[in-house]
């Protein structure tokens, strides 16, 4: 059989990023050409300094550049400027971002040290206000924005739909000779939303370069269609983000298929995975899961790539798997002092793989890696360093070893990297 060759090549990138005008949110870029940021939301009562504190410092170190907090009240409006105090006290310089519901014209006016202390108010314009209060509340926030010189992401979610914009939609779609189906007619009139309110806030006169938008729904080929759509229509910043997505894997595929296609599409300027954690589980696993889709997608080098292989008859032992997940777990705890201390660490690529087939081919293809014996074979472990072979570990204490070898190999290279660059 003759193999033809491709008249065309095809490649292996994404879509050109869609061009859009930047915003400066606290000091971090979104949109304009900057690179994908991840953000995230705390589920603590906003009042309750000492656990929002808490909680946003986690995200923080977890990786999450922007992090909004709820203001749905005098309390938690009143704790936002020494949620900030604090923070700053830590060190950490993490933009807040205030959601406003319903009165969060009242509480920004009426708590101007929170006007100051958010980096970037968001505003949901199906809850903003209703009927004749809601062109008027709207303008009210948008003022104090152009006050404080702060942006604003005006944030619309099908679950909360402006009603009397989807109302006229749906009737003048009725009186179509050929109606599009109330799904289709629902994702225009999220679209028109967005787009309405944009306009408005800019005749106000809030600079496009202070806006984001952001079109959530729960489904995923209704965000899909919908962001679409949206970036056909408007060069604003766009916020990525499968709404209600659910909890654990469900959550973490809906998130990662939706946000997938459309980052590989050239859509999304920032993007948040809202993940439903387990009764007292881990907020930052939804930084985690954002971090991984944009590596995995290549995107952005958060974390040093660890790779294992799924294991199979050759490898009934655990101890490959076993020293993938401590290796693992131990770049992603020491990796908020090594971003410091090791520049360029995030690129390290490890191997930990469990017998002879492939394990020295994809040892040699990272800059560290270790291939175990499998089942049968000689009790010898040969560790791989910038593609060459140079040395076997045997006995008890290969993975303690191997560790060993890791921890070496990053103070030789990005050590070094730290102390040229000074």
């Amino acid at each position: 059989m003759t193999i033809q060759t491709p008249i065309e090549t095809i490649e292996a990138d994404p879509a050109p990023r869609r061009a859009t005008v930047g915003v400066d949110v606290g000091g971090v870029m979104v949109g304009g050409g900057a690179p994908v940021v991840v953000q995230s939301m705390t589920n603590t009562d906003t009042a309750d300094i000492d656990s929002t504190v808490a909680q946003v410092a986690a995200l923080s170190r977890a990786g999450s550049e922007i992090v909004r907090i709820t203001v749905d009240r005098d309390e938690s409006a009143a704790a936002v400027p020494k949620v900030r105090e604090r923070l700053e006290r830590l060190g950490m310089n993490v933009p807040l971002v205030g959601d406003f519901h319903y009165i969060g014209h009242k509480l920004l006016a009426d708590h101007p040290a929170c006007a100051e202390a958010l980096a970037k108010y968001r505003i949901n314009p199906g809850n903003v206000g209703f009927r004749d209060k809601r062109d008027k509340q709207f303008a009210a926030i948008v003022e104090m924005a152009i006050r404080y010189d702060k942006p604003v992401r005006i944030g619309v979610n099908w679950g909360s739909l402006d009603q009397e914009l989807l109302t006229r939609l749906m009737d003048a779609n009725n009186e179509q000779p050929v109606p599009r189906s109330a799904r289709a007619v629902t994702r225009e009139a999220i679209i028109q939303s967005a787009l309405i309110s944009a306009e408005l806030a800019e005749e106000i006169g809030l600079p496009k370069n202070r806006i984001i938008l952001s079109a959530k729904v729960s489904q995923v080929q209704d965000l899909i269609a919908v962001y679409r759509d949206l970036s056909r229509r408007t060069d604003h910043a766009l916020h990525l983000g499968l709404t209600e997505a659910g909890m654990g894997s469900k959550g973490i595929v809906a998130s990662a298929a939706s946000m997938g296609i459309l980052l590989q599409d050239g859509i999304g300027d920032t993007i948040r995975v809202s993940l439903t954690p387990e009764p007292g589980g881990d907020r930052t696993r939804e930084v985690q899961v954002a971090q991984e889709l944009l590596q995995t997608m290549g995107f952005r080098q958060f974390l040093p790539v660890v790779a294992a292989c799924p294991g199979c008859g050759r490898t009934t032992s655990t101890v490959f798997q076993e020293l993938a997940e401590k290796i693992q777990r131990d770049i992603r705890v020491n990796m908020p002092v090594w971003r410091e201390k090791y520049p360029g660490v995030e690129a390290l690529n490890v191997a930990v793989m469990g017998c002879i087939v492939n394990g020295p081919g994809e040892s040699k293809h990272a800059d560290i890696g270790i291939s175990l014996p499998g089942t049968g074979e000689t009790p010898a472990a040969p560790v791989f360093v910038d593609g060459k072979k140079t040395v076997t570990l045997r006995g008890p204490s290969i993975a303690e070893d191997f560790q060993a070898m890791v921890a070496e190999y990053i103070e030789n290279r990005f050590g070094r990297t730290r102390a040229a660059a000074e």
